[in-house]
């Protein structure tokens, strides 16, 4: 089977740049997959894709050596199992509550007698190779996003989920649970500690901790906090930053 680089990385102990789809097409995401990223995902709960765009757009990510990930928009078997047949090798599951959730994620994740994955790998078949079913749940990397109040009430619960690879932190939703206005990269010193708290409770328990991030520099930072993944840009953000530049640029050019 193909080997997961985002596990690769992690175990030679390297960090993971994981790149944003909000736009559902494949080229688009054919165009960020080329720019670089360790990683890239496709966002079903707050981008503009429906499960139907996940196929081409996985395989326009398939050209590059990118890992393809997708955000699933709800903690619900039938879509993650979808996702994986379709060939992500990384899933990440939103609004994990408590360990019960967690534990729920990562069985729709895992063939059996692991989990309760069902078998039927049509296009990961192919992406991943024929021995597949052999190594599938040792390769797809499953992670928890941990931005609601009761998710901070079980944060070492849920960090010591059996299979769970990583938590993911959301921090507009993390901004809610904390009583803050939501937004990316916040700086305030509350949503800083508890980003550092979730951090520090998924190395105790042995897993990997992610930061979504809006900029390189705040994603640069998370990193030297200890992070081992960060979400830095999307294409959305890409597209608007880019076209902002060079308007600016035409205006001043102008006097």
């Amino acid at each position: 089977m193909r080997k997961n680089k985002i596990k690769e990385m992690w175990r030679n102990g390297q960090h993971v740049t994981l790149g944003w789809l909000s736009v559902s097409h494949g080229f688009t995401a054919e165009v960020m997959a080329r720019q670089g990223f360790d990683a890239l995902c496709v966002d079903l709960q707050h981008g503009l894709s429906e499960m139907q765009d996940v196929a081409p757009m996985l395989q326009a990510i398939s050209q590059t050596d990118t890992v393809p990930v997708v955000r699933v928009a709800w903690n619900e078997p039938a879509a993650i199992m979808k996702a994986l047949d379709l060939g992500a090798y990384g899933i990440i599951v939103p609004l994990v509550n408590d360990a019960e959730e967690a534990a729920a994620a990562v069985a729709a994740c895992r063939y059996p007698p692991v989990g309760m994955r069902s078998s039927g790998p049509v296009r990961a078949l192919h992406y991943g190779g024929p021995d597949y079913f052999n190594h599938a749940n040792d390769e797809i990397v499953v992670m928890a996003m941990i931005e609601t109040k009761q998710g901070l009430e079980n944060l070492d619960e849920i960090c010591a989920t059996p299979g769970l690879d990583a938590v993911y932190i959301g921090p507009a939703d993390l901004s809610f649970a904390l009583g803050l206005p939501p937004r990316g990269d916040n700086p305030e010193p509350l949503h800083l500690e508890t980003c550092n708290k979730i951090l520090a409770a998924a190395h105790k328990h042995g897993i990997k901790a992610v930061m979504h991030c809006a900029s390189g520099e705040f994603a640069a930072g998370a990193i030297k906090r200890g992070f081992d993944m960060v979400m830095l840009t999307s294409d959305i953000a890409c597209m608007a930053a880019g076209a902002k530049t060079q308007l600016d640029a035409f205006k001043n050019g102008l006097g």
